[in-house]
């Protein structure tokens, strides 16, 4: 039996990873992770999904908790920049589309809309955006997105559950600080009964069919068990340099492959604070702007085929401006794709280990989260003691639903490139060319009716239909006519549901506090 699990690296995947494995399985299970001194983590400030609230409810850990000790804020969406042409926008909101008469708003808005943007008309997220307004009242209840417009109130902790169980979509997610949130879960973990090795891996132990026994530390000697997870990031040190698992690039549908960084103090009492990510399309990739709770993490992504390092850095300090003087710049090598499988023999990888499709949609969390709820639901039987392998049918089951997962990303973001109607440099006229034969059929579908469940990426992936509805009439590229049906259908529910979305959002304008308030309020 599967008694003792040793975690080689830390940061956030690592720490996500043991603290989710102790609340699952307390004390029956022995969690040892060894994390090296010397390498730092990779993140400079962090966007989410909306179903990270998942992880923290299962740990048991409230806002006030975890927030103020991670530079936390909230994130209603991503507000993506000059992708279609400079100077437009649009945002890409955790809020469904309403429907009526058996349609979408979405389709409703190319029959009857179309005055202004379709995540204005559409969505009340957008206005909550624009105003800086908190998804919560003072008094922290949760404002209602819905027909009713009512508050959710306090009884939103989901408990207990996993991302699979979502029926609802939660309106926010968060940004914060990686380095701090693995610090934080590292103080849980341990108080928690996780050994904590901070050490150099030098070595890893194989018995004679290739299964991990142990690894060999620096200064701790050797680290024994039965299930090894590979959370060492890039380097992959047990999956793809211990046992030789092949990796699969995404480089031909999603090119960039570097990025640098910066962390750029803000004046959160002069400026406020933003409720969404933002990623601004430029000449050779974009800039994402993450802002935390007195500090933005702003980065280039980019593609080393068509732009420098040196051009790169000089580009995202023009960006900032003058608050860039003298901060120090990261710069990060990316490996864009996945394992072909992340369980190889008792080797499970998680996160950057396991694959990786740029940060466009903040899916990096998403993925970790994804990797360890499914290791939980399909925890092995068997060590290498064991001399006994019943855990096939696990590991492939595990294997495929990791992997289908990371591929539906994947089409997602290619759908940006591709969809964006911005074509006027040779990175961005290159992207029309990129996408699979699937991808490119899809979108033949969509010139003729919305995505809807029926023609987008078939596998759980995190994404709904209106995630992809919203990118591909946002980017612009692919603008469908409305359906003929609506033309002979009422228009009257539609006009109506359209109204009291304006009226719902310009109420909740007024009624909730500013981000920066509530999150004052919050620390």
């Amino acid at each position: 039996m599967v008694k003792n699990v040793v975690i080689v690296g830390g940061g956030t995947a690592g720490w996500m990873s043991a603290t989710y494995l102790r609340a699952a399985f307390g004390d029956r299970v022995g969690i040892t992770l060894v994390e090296s001194a010397r390498i730092p983590t990779i993140g400079v400030g962090e966007a989410t999904f909306s179903t990270i609230r998942h992880f923290f409810g299962y740990l048991g850990l409230a806002e006030s908790e975890w927030m103020p000790e991670c530079n936390a804020t909230y994130k209603l969406a991503i507000r993506f920049e000059n992708w279609r042409r400079p100077g437009h926008h649009f945002y890409h909101p955790f809020e469904r589309l309403q429907r009526a008469n058996g349609f979408s708003l979405a389709d409703w808005w190319l029959q009857i809309g179309g005055a202004r943007r379709l995540d204005e008309e559409c969505f009340i997220t957008t206005a909550l955006c624009e105003a800086q307004r908190s998804p919560r009242h003072l008094d922290g209840t949760l404002y209602g997105i819905g027909a009713g417009g009512g508050d959710l109130g306090a009884g939103t902790d989901p408990g207990r559950s996993t991302l699979t169980e979502q029926d609802t979509q939660f309106p926010y997610a968060y940004h914060f600080d990686a380095a701090m949130l693995a610090r934080y879960l590292t103080r849980i973990g341990v108080e928690q009964g996780v050994r904590h090795v901070t050490d150099d891996v030098v070595g890893v132990g194989r018995d004679d069919r290739g299964w991990i026994t142990h690894v060999t530390t620096r200064e701790h000697g050797e680290v024994a068990g039965d299930l090894f997870i590979d959370c060492s990031g890039f380097r992959a040190l047990l999956i793809n340099k211990t046992l030789g698992e092949e990796f699969d690039s995404f480089a031909d549908v999603l090119p960039n492959d570097r990025a640098v960084a910066l962390r750029v103090p803000s004046d959160i009492d002069t400026v406020g604070i933003r409720p969404y990510t933002t990623a601004t399309a430029m000449d050779a990739g974009w800039i994402w702007r993450i802002p935390l709770y007195g500090r933005d993490g702003l980065g280039y992504v980019y593609a080393g085929e068509y732009c420098s390092e040196e051009e790169a850095e000089r580009t995202l300090r023009d960006f900032v401006g003058p608050a860039a003087a003298g901060l120090a710049a990261n710069h990060v090598r990316i490996r864009v794709g996945r394992n072909r499988r992340s369980w190889v023999a008792n080797c499970v990888a998680i996160g950057l280990s396991s694959g990786f499709v740029e940060p466009l949609e903040s899916t990096g969390i998403f993925f970790i989260q994804n990797g360890i709820e499914q290791l939980v639901k399909h925890f092995p039987r068997y060590g290498p003691a064991d001399r006994n392998d019943g855990d096939d049918g696990l590991r492939a089951a595990y294997n495929g639903q990791v992997g289908r997962c990371m591929d539906g990303v994947r089409e997602f973001l290619t759908l940006h490139y591709r969809g964006a109607s911005r074509a006027d440099t040779p990175y961005w006229k290159a992207a029309k060319e990129r996408g699979d034969a699937e991808l490119a059929e899809r979108m033949r579908v969509w010139a003729e009716m919305l995505p809807g469940e029926e023609n987008i990426w078939p596998h759980y992936h995190g994404f709904e239909p209106y995630s992809w509805i919203a990118m591909l009439i946002g980017l612009g590229r692919v603008q469908p006519p409305p359906r003929p049906a609506l033309a002979l259908l009422d228009a009257t529910e539609a006009g109506q549901k359209f109204a009291a979305l304006q009226t719902q959002a310009k109420r909740l304008v007024g009624e909730l506090p500013g981000h920066r308030e509530y999150l004052a309020r919050l620390h």
